[in-house]
């Protein structure tokens, strides 16, 4: 079996002039909330083309401690107060609520988890979305006279940039195989044929489902 991994999508940050039109103060802010170094990186960057010194009394919740020291690149680390989760974010919350007076910013791509606004809503937490980066679609002219037998999406975007990509795509005898219900959702609503799901119950992750397909197939012949 040859696998090619190809990214059909990657992060590019917004630009400081942008920032500056979603009117969202930094320094009005006592806490950051981080979900991966994508955003500590743009934070940072940010911050640093707006020429704003973040305080040392700026406390940071990650989502989880991989994440927490990848904060060492732009701060001293003993010095911070620094929370973190085992990630979920679902726990992270956890630690949020116990620090319910601070006033926190999330640093998000502007394709996030629904979840992330809905669990800080429900938690009745005061916190501001700030979109610092934003998700589009790889250049995949390349790829143009390449077949593959199967397809493997972990996203949504992935489907978008498929078909901007290649807006005549014929999927024809190509399988497509996805991971998650938003990806299989976007399959359909594209007019896709998903051959390959998971998780399902017998195929908890992506490897294990195509496994399984592999087998069943070569048992057919």
């Amino acid at each position: 079996m040859k696998i090619d991994f190809r990214p059909f999508i990657q992060v590019e940050g917004i630009s400081s002039k942008d920032f500056r039109k979603e009117r969202i103060q930094i320094l009005d802010h006592t806490a950051v909330i981080f979900t991966s170094r994508t955003a500590i990186d743009h934070f940072f960057r940010i911050a640093q083309e707006l020429r704003i010194t973040v305080p040392d009394s700026m406390k940071y919740f990650c989502i989880s401690e991989a994440t927490a020291f990848y904060l060492q690149k732009y701060i001293v680390y003993r010095k911070r107060k620094i929370f973190y989760g085992n990630g979920r974010f679902a726990d992270l919350v956890d630690i949020l609520k116990k620090h319910k007076d601070e006033k926190y910013i999330i640093p998000l791509s502007d394709i996030h988890k629904a979840e992330i606004p809905e669990l800080l809503d429900k938690a009745k937490l005061k916190y501001t979305k700030a979109v610092m980066y934003r998700t589009v679609s790889s250049d995949l002219s390349d790829l143009k006279d390449v077949n593959y037998d199967i397809l493997v999406f972990f996203s949504p975007s992935g489907i978008k940039s498929l078909l901007q990509n290649f807006p005549d795509f014929e999927q024809n005898d190509t399988k497509i195989a996805t991971f998650g219900p938003s990806t299989a959702k976007a399959v359909r609503e594209a007019g896709l044929r998903l051959d390959i799901e998971a998780p399902v119950p017998d195929a908890p992750s992506m490897t294990m489902a195509l496994e399984k397909y592999v087998k069943d197939f070569n048992n057919k012949k």
